[in-house]
């Protein structure tokens, strides 16, 4: 069959652009996602590239045309932020920046969630690790049960109109009711709203097509959505039967918990074969259907080597047909909702 790929792919030329929604920012097809960002060392992150690693990674994706960066205050302690920061030193007006609060960054009450103590304090010390007087994009990791989101919307706008530390707000997993209270909320009160929606969505974890991305896609919100690769279940190194042994399956429970059952099987077993007809390899294919799916605008990837990272990019010039699409999506079962936690 011919490859769907361009035959004489350009990276920097080819890799495609759109606006982030009502963010005015132009944004690769791609985001990088930095949580792959940290070390060896790094506690709970173990399975990450340390500094030098990461700047290959970074300096190739800005070759190649990506610009997008994402990172959040938890990742490897900080260090993410860290690295992401150094790697940019110069060049931070090239590209498009973005990082997350709201998880645990330390053992107190207030090292948690977004309470304004935390959030402000956090938000300074993103800013110091990034080298950096604003973040384009600053997110809310997940919902905080404890804190009004009232009084959440009114700490980040601050951020942005009294302090101008943040371009824009974002939110991360949630439930669909939830990100409509935030959003009618903003409206009512005349904060700033979320402008982008950042969820666990994949081909092989797809419950938010149920009602968050229909109802993002009826307000204008653009989806980043994590894990588009299964935190590498769909690139299928793992194989059914098979006891994994890689460094990640040992470290990364939530890998090991959202992912290796029979169903899951069933749909990277469809993809290999599909996959395999087409030239491509698993991990393209996962992430070109992503890049169809209607409302998606940029898919965080968590590449740990430059050459990962280039085969990714390769998925941007892929074009699947309708029936590729049906075909792919038929082994899907539903899953219990996962990645709001």
């Amino acid at each position: 069959m011919t490859n769907p790929l361009t035959e004489a792919w350009e990276p920097r030329a080819s890799m495609r652009h759109t606006t982030l929604g009502s963010t005015g920012l132009k944004v690769s097809r791609l985001c990088i996602g930095c949580m792959s960002f940290g070390g060896p060392d790094a506690r709970g992150f173990g399975w990450t590239a340390g500094y030098d690693d990461s700047k290959k990674m970074m300096d190739r994706a800005i070759d190649l045309g990506i610009n997008f960066f994402d990172t959040a205050d938890v990742y490897s302690n900080g260090r993410s932020e860290q690295i992401v920061g150094k790697a940019l030193k110069g060049r931070r007006n090239q590209v498009v920046l973005a990082t997350k609060v709201g998880l645990p960054t330390g053992e107190g009450p207030d090292e948690r969630g977004l309470g304004r103590k935390h959030v402000r304090r956090n938000l300074r010390r993103s800013l110091a690790n990034l080298q950096t007087d604003r973040v384009d994009l600053y997110q809310i990791h997940r919902w905080d049960y404890d804190t009004p989101i009232e009084e959440v919307l009114k700490t980040l706008t601050e951020a942005v109109r009294k302090d101008e530390a943040v371009d824009h707000i974002g939110a991360s997993s949630m439930w669909a009711w939830q990100f409509e209270k935030a959003l009618h909320t903003s409206d009512r009160l005349g904060f700033e709203r979320f402008k982008t929606m950042q969820n666990h969505y994949n081909l092989d974890y797809r419950e938010e097509e149920r009602e968050m991305i229909p109802f993002c896609v009826s307000e204008g919100v653009p989806l980043m959505p994590w894990s588009p690769l299964g935190r590498g279940f769909l690139t299928g190194r793992y194989k059914r039967n098979v006891k994994p042994s890689s460094p990640r399956y040992k470290i990364d429970v939530y890998l090991r918990g959202r992912y290796f059952k029979p169903e899951d099987f069933d749909v990277v077993e469809r993809l290999e074969e599909v996959a395999k007809e087409k030239g491509l390899t698993p991990s393209q294919l996962a992430l070109a259907w992503l890049l169809h799916k209607k409302g998606v605008a940029s898919p965080i990837i968590g590449p740990t080597k430059v050459e990962q990272l280039e085969e990714l990019a390769e998925a941007t010039d892929v074009h699947l047909k309708a029936s590729d699409m049906k075909r792919l999506e038929e082994p899907y079962r539903p899953h219990p909702v996962l990645g709001h936690e």
